[in-house]
């Protein structure tokens, strides 16, 4: 496996990590609310059972379906990785946490949580191994429709929320600070992440083509 891809698949996997610590600090400081697909994971694990990661694994199995369906194509393989390996990382996280019983504790795992939720995706993101199944569905509809990705994405937000808080999600203030702020935070932290792995891919071309040009110069010599 060459560098490149261990790099990109390293920034994959870190970013999921962070994205789900990030989603079970906010669950842990479900006081305030947790974002809206959470909430509708959270419901379902209340109505039904099974784990939230659970849940995050199921529902984002079908969405890849219902893409896949509507794209006629297979969803990238990093679409895979980010719905199972998410599941796993959240009832992971979820376990090794502590229940958070104060309300200046719930207000600090939310911040964090929130801050962790925008670098993961940044860093997930930027490697560039598919869109998560959520953001497939989203992209399939604003193809489909013309409509604005911030429209779609808003509508389906409100949508699962809803419906979480049918199930009896917890729901607050929190949700909908994740439904509308979380854009902002991903307009900082994608083009930055973006940067950064796109630093050190040209890094290590850079220095595959000196040490190419090297090799190179010694057979030279030697011949």
């Amino acid at each position: 496996m060459s560098k490149k891809w261990i790099l990109r698949w390293s920034f994959f996997i870190v970013g999921i990590l962070i994205l789900a610590l990030g989603i079970s600090l906010t669950i842990k400081g479900e006081q305030l609310g947790i974002g809206p697909w959470d909430v509708f994971h959270y419901g379902l694990f209340i109505r039904i059972g099974l784990t939230i990661g659970s849940w995050s694994i199921i529902i984002g199995f079908l969405l890849l379906f219902i893409t896949s369906v509507f794209n006629k194509t297979w969803p990238k393989i990093g679409a895979f990785i980010n719905m199972l390996f998410l599941g796993i990382f959240i009832d992971f996280f979820n376990w090794l946490l502590p229940t958070i019983e104060s309300f200046a504790g719930a207000v600090l795992a939310f911040i964090v949580g929130v801050l962790c939720i925008g670098l993961g995706i940044g860093l997930y993101v930027s490697a560039d191994f598919g869109a998560g199944p959520r953001d497939s569905v989203m992209l399939v509809i604003v193809e489909k429709t013309g409509w604005s990705i911030q429209w779609v994405r808003n509508g389906i937000e409100v949508l699962v929320f809803i419906l979480g808080w049918i199930l009896g999600g917890p729901v607050g203030l929190g949700t909908i600070i994740i439904a509308f702020g979380l854009g902002p935070i991903l307009g900082f932290s994608i083009p930055r992440c973006k940067r950064v792995i796109q630093y050190y891919l040209d890094k290590i071309e850079s220095n595959d083509l000196l040490i190419e040009q090297n090799r190179r110069l010694g057979h030279k010599y030697l011949s």
